[in-house]
């Protein structure tokens, strides 16, 4: 299980692909798997083997110049790279590292083990490695949702085995909780950036006048205090300047407030207590865990149409969806009418970890028995 240098796992706060890997892998082991963990040395998710190349996670430097970090991915690679090499106990790769994960493995041609390349992010990325992919017969991806793959160039969509929707441990049982009081705020939960629209939604919520707290990181700032004490620097990120300039001239502290990575029990309370979730997308969502999460604690989503989300959300049942920017005043409005306890049915249906770790099995067969000829090991 590749999940790359960035973060731990599990991450200690925000941390999305960390979170699903977090959430896949007992339930896997539970079902039989035997689990090598190829992650960052502080990673406490308990599993069969762990390696690493960094002591520790590598996130602050994501968005550093390509030319200071351009070496973190690949040296974390090629450690994964020497231990396949030297041992013929792997029977497949699940890999979580965009880009070079998959462009590596991909590389090793008959030499590597069988490859399942999770593809979590936009598919408009990295047009030269998708449009021109050959895995051979051992390298195959998918997606996490269909509309993610729908999208996808035809050389990546060829080595599709499917997709596979993410999951939470809160959508365990989460139809037989208590369901905790719901405050009047809404909650926008995720990584402040463009694409997620915060400064849609903080305009909003002065137009329509109803609280709405942003929880998420901005860029690699977790709390306002690390941001206020990064100075001048802090701008040369473009989340940064996209929130400095975009949403911070919103945030009253009253009416709208950032509190930066919620984790835990905190942002569970946060999330439970909202009166909607509010998803105001500009991009085309791949995933969406907020989602899932959101509806496992019993509160509906108000979203644009977008990405993911249709093939999540059921207009209204478990959200209110919409394509006009300017119809979510209404819609976030009338969120209240829709039924916090149907939201936590559907999300234990649909959204547990089991459901997710069964599907995976399921893709693991196909990739492998795609594998027409056994692994070369070096001599």
């Amino acid at each position: 299980m590749n999940a790359g240098p960035w973060l731990s796992v599990p991450p200690p706060g925000y941390g999305g692909i960390e979170n699903v890997i977090a959430t896949l892998v007992p339930e896997l082991r539970r079902l039989g798997v035997r689990v090598v963990l190829a992650s960052v040395g502080s990673s406490t998710l308990p599993v069969d083997e762990q390696i690493s190349v960094f002591a520790d996670g590598q996130f602050a430097a994501l968005q550093r110049p390509y030319n200071q970090v351009c070496g973190i991915a690949q040296a974390h690679l090629a450690g994964v790279v020497r231990e396949l090499h030297s041992r013929d106990d792997i029977d497949l790769v699940h890999d979580h590292v965009e880009a070079v994960g998959l462009a590596t493995l991909a590389a090793m041609g008959p030499a590597g083990p069988p490859t399942l390349h999770t593809l979590h992010w936009d598919l408009a990325k990295h047009p030269a490695l998708y449009g021109s992919l050959d895995g051979g017969d051992r390298v195959r991806v998918n997606g996490v949702s269909a509309s993610q793959l729908a999208r996808a160039p035809l050389a990546l969509r060829e080595h599709s085995v499917g997709h596979v929707h993410l999951s939470t441990p809160l959508a365990v049982d989460a139809d037989r909780q208590p369901l905790p009081d719901k405050g009047e705020h809404l909650l926008i939960l995720g990584r402040i950036n463009p694409g997620k629209g915060q400064d849609v939604g903080a305009r909003l919520a002065h137009r329509v006048g109803v609280p709405l707290v942003l929880a998420g990181p901005v860029g690699p700032y977790h709390r306002p205090a690390d941001l206020a004490a990064a100075g001048d620097e802090a701008r040369q990120n473009p989340d940064v300047r996209f929130f400095l300039d975009e949403v911070a001239p919103h945030v009253d502290g009253d009416l709208v407030r950032w509190v930066g990575t919620v984790a835990g029990q905190e942002r569970d309370d946060l999330l439970a207590s909202a009166r909607a979730s509010l998803f105001p997308l500009r991009w085309e969502e791949p995933g969406g865990t907020a989602v899932v999460e959101s509806l496992a604690l019993g509160t509906p989503v108000v979203a644009t149409a977008r990405g993911c989300l249709p093939e999540l959300i059921e207009h209204g049942r478990t959200g209110l969806l919409t394509t006009d920017e300017e119809e979510l005043d209404d819609l976030v409005l009338a969120a209240e009418l829709l039924d916090p306890d149907e939201c936590r049915r559907v999300a234990a249906q649909r959204f547990t970890p089991a459901v997710m770790a069964q599907r995976y099995v399921e893709l693991y067969e196909r990739v492998r028995q795609s594998a027409s000829a056994p692994r070369l090991l070096p001599a």
